[in-house]
């Protein structure tokens, strides 16, 4: 088959999948998150070389009894207390829950950035590895179930409008830097991004962000400027993100992350993006919501 025709079909799936996930139901929209986590840590565990039976049992685990907790909280809350009632009374606060969780993202995702320069390192240690796998990829997927719901219910618009911005960065900036890109973003990591691509991607971006709160969403008034702020944290931490995947696969020496979506690579090739961004919109919303 053409390469990319195959290329074609196998991204048209994907986005029916997405977005059909997304705009069904609040369950189908974290079964599927759900069970890209599951690929993401298979594919993720090959890269860095351990054993992924354990990660992904944790993951699920994990994925699972934080969304329970976060989103079910009630119903959670009396089932467990009635289970175990002559033990204790279980009371749990989902918002210090969510704050440690998202300090813990906030490190390891300062690490990765760091570890971005970190030109000498050609072998990654068994404990960033696993410290990796919990901060850089099962947290973040949590935080893109945990964004979808805004302030209140879920809201499946908001996770289709980050899509959009991340899809339009990522257009935009390839074809930005196609057309006119010079000078260099990262060579040593990604030899093909250019800084001309990375401010066309930002620009494209924001004037998207601007669309989608006028004719999509349809934010408040003056409330614009929100979803212009979440599209220069897609266009800066997406590109970061995007860095940080090719610097894993980099010292794993292959291109892809892996071959579930043929033309494309794997889940975290698709999603590498997405789940550095997600905690810092996270951090943006628990900002906004101090300040108001």
């Amino acid at each position: 088959m053409n390469e990319t025709l195959k290329r074609s079909i196998s991204g048209a799936i994907y986005v029916i999948l997405l977005l059909a996930s997304i705009l069904y139901s609040t369950e189908s929209f974290f079964i599927l998150f759900g069970i890209f986590l599951i690929i993401a840590i298979y594919e993720f565990s090959h890269l860095v070389q351990i054993n992924s039976v354990f990660p992904i049992l944790f993951g699920i685990i994990f994925y699972a009894g934080i969304n329970l907790l976060s989103h079910y909280n009630k119903q959670t809350t009396n089932f467990l207390n009635k289970t175990f009632q002559s033990e204790f009374n279980l009371n749990i606060n989902i918002q210090q829950l969510d704050l440690i969780l998202l300090a813990v993202t906030i490190v390891v995702s300062v690490k990765c950035i760091l570890f971005l320069f970190y030109d000498s390192i050609q072998k990654i240690s068994t404990s960033s590895k696993y410290l990796y796998l919990l901060g850089y990829i099962t947290l973040p997927f949590i935080f893109i179930t945990k964004i979808s719901f805004g302030i209140n219910n879920y809201n499946p618009k908001i996770i289709v409008g980050l899509f959009i911005l991340i899809w339009t960065n990522d257009t935009f900036a390839y074809i930005v830097g196609k057309s006119i890109g010079k000078r260099k973003l990262f060579e040593r990591i990604s030899p093909k991004k250019t800084i001309e691509g990375f401010v066309g991607g930002v620009l494209f971006a924001v004037l998207a962000s601007y669309l989608i709160s006028k004719y999509y969403i349809e934010i408040a008034e003056g409330k614009t400027f929100i979803w212009i702020i979440i599209a220069l944290i897609v266009g800066a931490f997406g590109t970061i993100g995007d860095l940080i995947e090719s610097k894993f696969k980099r010292i794993a020496g292959v291109k892809d992350s892996g071959i579930i979506m043929p033309g494309h690579g794997g889940i975290l090739d698709r999603l590498d993006s997405v789940i550095f961004v997600a905690p810092i919109i996270f951090l943006f919303y628990q900002i906004l919501n101090y300040v108001s």
